[in-house]
């Protein structure tokens, strides 16, 4: 039986910049950074308070597993703003909406209250975008 969820797949534009991104502007923990052969590096992070979820940062550059043509339509894809990878909770979004656009990070406006709690969209250097929501306080 399926117990959880431990990794999530991220298709970056850069690896190495994706890394910077994550470990150093988001403040994750780097979790794997493993080279396997030429040109196969195993990257991971993950929110520190989440020690049993990896990211997997995957570059998006022609490899064995995939041609130039689909590298280039990912590549663009990214680029484009297509994948959303899911939500981040925070305990206060306005305080780490304005902690994380002192930091040069892109968002799609401002905190947003939605019924699922408050919101704002997060793109990441590459492109990709997430949700980060403060849930609203229980009664």
């Amino acid at each position: 039986m399926i117990q959880r969820l431990s990794h999530v797949s991220l298709y970056v534009l850069d690896q190495e910049r994706a890394l910077a991104f994550y470990r150093d502007t988001l403040g994750f923990d780097v979790r794997r950074d493993e080279t396997f052969g030429p040109g196969m590096r195993w990257v991971t992070v993950g929110p520190k308070s989440q020690p049993d979820l990896e990211l997997v940062l995957i570059p998006t550059s022609p490899n064995p597993m995939m041609s130039p043509e689909r590298s280039a339509a990912l590549r663009a894809l990214i680029q484009g703003g297509a994948f959303g990878y899911g939500v981040f909770e925070t305990a206060d979004v306005h305080a780490t909406y304005r902690e994380l656009l002192a930091k040069g990070v892109k968002t799609r406006g401002e905190p947003q209250e939605r019924p699922y709690g408050t919101e704002v969209v997060v793109e990441d250097d590459s492109g990709n975008w997430f949700s980060l929501v403060q849930r609203p306080r229980k009664a």
